[in-house]
């Protein structure tokens, strides 16, 4: 994020030269990304300071459970900056090398904040809502839109996410407790209660009283029974 058009298109540059990044959108003003933000997935901000209407310290704190690094011209704002706990401070211009220290140290704080983490936060029919883990049973594919997810908690109620893949929910779920088990399935691994070559019977009812059965697929199978074993 940088309102002139120079500095956005040298920070893009170097981002792109960084293996551990994945640009996902640039902007260069704080309120056209404040209006796309339900929609944005993303871990990360890299936004200058002095930009016209909205700062980036007022963005940073906007930006809840976002990690922020700030870029700008002048040392007055380090205090600032770190009051709205930034991963890291970067004085123009920015050098490839500083950038890469401090996207390291934004990937240690990413890692730490993954493992005692407990929820994600998803984009819903009915808006934004905070998904913990054990509350899911199995996510499949809803019926009426393949891009949309259905989400079978464990009071028996439904809640269908909006316009995202398995790959993302992957990697946003511990991955040792979560595991892919068909083309349309994930399953929380702590709902199994019986298993065969096939088929896989969870803990958790239907409404007349069986018991859920998924299939267990062929492509599936050895990553199940080997996080079974672990």
């Amino acid at each position: 994020m940088d309102d002139e058009l120079p500095g956005l298109t040298y920070l893009k540059m170097l981002c792109e030269q960084l293996p551990e990044l994945e640009i996902v959108k640039v902007f260069n003003s704080p309120e056209k990304l404040l209006q796309e933000l339900a929609a944005l997935d993303f871990d990360l901000c890299i936004t200058d300071i002095e930009m016209p209407g909205i700062d980036g310290l007022t963005l940073g704190g906007m930006l809840q459970n976002k990690l922020v690094i700030f870029t700008t011209a002048y040392k007055h704002y380090a205090a600032d900056a770190f009051d709205v706990d930034a991963v890291d401070y970067l004085i123009k211009p920015v050098t490839k090398e500083r950038l890469q220290k401090a996207i390291s140290k934004a990937v240690v704080q990413y890692k730490k904040t993954e493992t005692s983490k407990n929820f994600i936060q998803v984009t819903t029919d009915k808006g934004k809502a905070i998904l913990y883990f054990n509350q899911i049973v199995y996510i499949k594919s809803a019926d009426n839109d393949s891009r949309d997810k259905e989400v079978i908690t464990e009071n028996g109620s439904l809640l269908v996410l909006k316009n995202i893949n398995f790959e993302s929910l992957l990697k946003q779920l511990p991955k040792d407790n979560f595991c892919r088990i068909n083309k349309k399935e994930i399953l929380a691994l702590e709902a199994v209660q019986f298993f065969n070559h096939s088929e896989i019977v969870l803990k958790n009812k239907l409404k007349d009283g069986k018991f859920i059965s998924l299939v267990l697929s062929d492509t599936y199978r050895s990553n199940f029974l080997r996080l079974l074993k672990a």
